[in-house]
């Protein structure tokens, strides 16, 4: 674009963010389309972002990488795990794109990974679900079985029993991030073994929807959920990811970007538990409150010993706080679920 002075202004970048699912409005990809939608406001006309959903894991989403950066793609943000090792193989021969991933371990000069604490929510979901059970059995939807998912379970089971000692967590595994169907087939067969509270980290509604259908309570995840189902909604632990694109975006335009690795939560205000239902009690909000303000002030430490995991075996010693590599790399359950690893 020419200005009558002859001086040209310089293309804005273009950042295109891939999502494995439907976006929709709500959950895990809805979540990083909000993000998207607020970085593009703030940043205005500095920058051009754009998204794909649907995208296949594995070797066809390189294909899709490879195919924006022949289109013109600065940055591309690859929101699913599946996308690590293609991502990384693209980076080796792009070295002036940027790339972000979420969820992954892997990193190149111009690739980065970036993730969210939303195990913090999912603590405080616990501390909810367990004070608010009749049965003392609580439900788990589980998605694919990686660390983040196991350390979301395992948080939540963490987070119940922190106000509840009697409190069990059953888990069924879909091994997959966005099937409806099956999210609902393992809601109903939690609710058929006792579970009177649903918690999930699969992508869709369907667990909170089968909940209200059966008379049942459960949480929404990664963002409000309450509409879709608010008889049953205690509160959904939602990621706000616009903080860290906010400040990826300006590394870009700064020419202040490097690699490395990003996990943020309630600290950063990345990571909360919001639209509390009415009849939460005023002592569970009250403690709610209370873990918040230790996770931002750093005086509590969800993952802090001593722990065990299901058979007894103490995992973290009594005062030692895990690490982020301990965190990243987690493959047990804790005490107090019931059920196994698919791998297991």
């Amino acid at each position: 674009m020419l200005l009558a002075t002859g001086l040209a202004f310089a293309a804005p970048p273009k950042i295109v963010f891939l999502y494995s699912a439907p976006v929709g409005d709500a959950g895990w990809g809805f979540a990083h389309e909000k993000a998207r939608r607020e970085v593009q406001a703030k940043f205005g006309t500095k920058i051009e972002t754009s998204f794909i959903d649907s995208v296949t894991e594995g070797p066809d989403s390189e294909r899709v990488v490879r195919e924006l950066i022949s289109q013109g793609a600065k940055m591309v943000v690859g929101t699913s795990f599946g996308y690590m090792d293609p991502m990384l193989r693209v980076s080796g021969d792009y070295g002036d794109v940027k790339f972000e991933h979420a969820s992954g371990y892997k990193t190149s000069p111009n690739m980065r990974i970036f993730n969210s604490r939303i195990y913090e929510g999912y603590y405080l979901a616990g501390v909810v679900a367990g004070s608010m059970t009749k049965t003392n059995v609580l439900g788990f939807v589980g998605a694919v079985p990686i660390p983040e998912v196991i350390r979301n379970l395992n948080s939540f089971t963490l987070g119940a029993l922190s106000v509840n000692p009697k409190v069990t967590t059953k888990i069924v595994w879909t091994n997959e991030w966005f099937n409806p169907p099956k999210e609902t087939d393992a809601a109903n067969s939690l609710i058929n073994n006792g579970a009177d509270v649903l918690m999930q980290n699969t992508a869709s509604p369907a667990v909170l929807q089968t909940a209200q259908q059966r008379g049942k309570r459960a949480f929404g995840v990664y963002s409000d959920m309450t509409s879709y189902a608010p008889k049953a909604s205690l509160g959904s632990a939602i990621i706000n990811w616009t903080p860290y694109y906010t400040r990826a975006i300006q590394d870009y335009l700064d020419g202040t970007w490097k690699t490395g690795a990003s996990l943020w939560g309630v600290k950063q205000g990345a990571v909360d538990l919001v639209g509390l239902a009415a009849d939460v009690p005023a002592q569970t909000k009250a403690k709610l409150e209370e873990v918040k303000s230790g996770l931002r002030n750093g005086s509590f430490a969800i993952w802090s010993g001593p722990i065990q995991d299901q058979n007894g075996k103490e995992v973290l010693a009594s005062k030692v706080e895990a690490t982020d590599k301990f965190l990243d790399g987690m493959n047990f359950l804790v005490k107090g679920v019931e059920g196994k690893l698919p791998t297991q």
